[in-house]
């Protein structure tokens, strides 16, 4: 019972700031040791460190992984050797426990063949998009879907109430899986709804991610959930002074209901997230609706999860669509992993600019990309196509706004438009092209999301909405300050702290 406020207490001084700080003076001390002579064994043991170092470029030379991700790690442990090889350790290795890694893979192998595609459902689309819909299901593996209808939201405020009312006429089961849960407005309104639908008998389940809640969530929250029927895990729980490795968040948000109605995007459940709560201006999210078949791929995603932490059930066709909505497009509800190599957000996001003739606009919050994704948004620019990318213009995290606007002059130089939304935070992740297609999910255009969460979406080919994301992007044009070679002047020390940030920006 005493848990909640245990880690709380450690997370404000064992997280991974103060760790990042201790490392450092660690290096100096070290360091200064050598200079002074403190130690006879100095040489000796800084011998010892610097082979260690060395085996860890080495090991990272080997690695199927990003080579910005790669070499960032590299020129780090060399230039500090203690510093940068402790840091590694901590934070730097992509791959998950054993046992995560077990567990999560077994439940995928068991149930692969749930999300096998059907060529009927994609034999209308265009080669070149047939292309990215066969990598996805063949790699992810999630299908594509005809049969399913698509509201898109522009806004968290706006997708709210209808999440509430789809809640509320739920007769079989509510999964939802979060980043965040802070009580207040918004999650208060939902629990609300959940305790009814298990008070009446419905399955309802929560996954949320520990560490994102770590500050959140009241104490006994868990407890308080299964009380009232809600059944509840915490994904990847935080052991105070055990889980340094802060690494494989489960960043996804996922509702699946009757497996029927699906809600997808960047939301979290949150105040500000429905602008209920003021932070950082005007919080302009997105979120897509999904009825009728593609739900099935939220539902597997979904319970893949709870079967390889909580296992319930084998058979999973009580959770299928009972209901077929109209075609709107071809559906493709996506999950990517740090349980593979397969770097499938990236390749989808990469593939979208690659493909584009006209345009490409661009909603992200964050903007930490390895050379691939940049050369991708420059090449793009340079044969023509008009290639827009919107970030905030109020920033929730000031080192890692900067570190974003460290790519806008090679950008900009290259012919990208950049825009900064005036009225406050972009938390919105989504891409639009050539009136033809586009994809609304949790991936920012970082590394931690590329490379090291678990994160999914929803990538829309042809259908009404892909047009409704393109009308989103250019209202947020005209409130946009748009970004000029100008704004982009510093000094030279803004310009050597932009290089060090380049350099560590795997760790933000």
């Amino acid at each position: 019972m005493f848990r909640l406020p245990i880690v709380k207490f450690f997370s404000r001084f064992v997280n991974k700031i103060t760790i990042t700080f201790l490392l450092i003076l660690i290096e100096l001390v070290w360091l200064a040791s050598l200079y002074l002579r403190l130690t006879e064994y100095a040489a000796w043991l800084n011998g010892v460190m610097t082979s260690l170092s060395v085996l860890i470029i080495l090991f990272l030379v080997r690695k199927d992984e990003n080579p910005a991700y790669t070499i960032a790690w590299m020129a780090l442990i060399g230039i500090t050797p203690v510093f940068g090889g402790l840091m590694y350790l901590f934070w730097g290795n992509k791959r998950p426990s054993r046992r995560m890694r077990r567990r999560m893979a077994a439940v995928d192998r068991r149930h692969r063949g749930l999300v096998a595609q059907h060529p009927d459902q994609v034999a209308d689309l265009p080669s070149r998009t047939r292309q990215l819909n066969s990598y996805i299901a063949k790699y992810g593996p999630w299908p594509a879907w005809q049969n399913t209808s698509v509201q898109y939201y522009s806004s968290g405020e706006e997708m709210f109430p209808h999440l509430l009312e789809d809640l509320r006429k739920a007769q079989r089961f509510i999964f939802l899986e979060t980043f965040i849960i802070r009580p207040g407005k918004m999650w208060n309104a939902v629990e609300d709804i959940l305790r009814e639908k298990a008070a009446a008998g419905v399955d309802v389940r929560v996954i949320y991610d520990d560490m994102g809640c770590l500050t959140t969530v009241p104490s006994g929250f868990v407890v308080r959930l299964e009380r009232a029927h809600i059944r509840c895990i915490p994904f990847n729980p935080v052991v105070p002074l055990v889980s340094l490795v802060m690494n494989h968040r489960d960043h996804r948000k996922i509702v699946s209901i009757d497996g029927n109605v699906a809600y997808n995007g960047g939301t979290n459940f949150a105040d500000e997230y429905i602008n209920a709560e003021e932070r950082f201006g005007y919080w302009k999210d997105a979120a897509v609706r999904l009825e009728g078949h593609a739900v099935w791929n939220f539902t597997v995603m979904f319970l893949n999860f709870w079967n390889a932490f909580r296992p319930m059930e084998e058979d999973y066709s009580p959770f299928r669509p009972t209901c077929t909505a109209p075609t709107d497009g071809v559906v493709q509800p996506y999950a990517d992993s740090p349980l593979d190599e397969e770097r499938l957000a990236e390749s989808v996001y990469r593939d979208i600019i690659d493909q584009a003739q006209r345009y490409v606009y661009i909603f992200t919050p964050y903007l930490a990309i390895g050379e691939d994704l940049l050369n991708s948004l420059k090449l793009a620019a340079k044969r023509g196509v008009d290639v827009r990318l919107v970030l905030p213009g109020i920033p929730d995290k000031p080192i890692v706004f900067r570190l974003s606007r460290s790519y806008y002059l090679p950008l900009l130089r290259a012919g990208v438009k950049i825009y900064e939304f005036t009225p406050g935070f972009i938390h919105s992740k989504c891409y639009v092209s050539d009136d033809h297609i586009a994809t609304v999910g949790s991936i920012n255009m970082d590394y931690r999301s590329l490379y090291l969460h678990f994160e999914c979406g929803t990538l829309l080919m042809g259908g009404s909405q892909v047009a409704a994301v393109r009308a989103d992007a250019e209202k947020a044009f005209a409130q946009s300050h748009r970004i000029s070679i100008d704004d982009c002047r510093t000094s030279l020390l803004g310009t050597l702290l932009d290089d060090v940030l380049r350099l560590v920006s795997p760790l933000l």
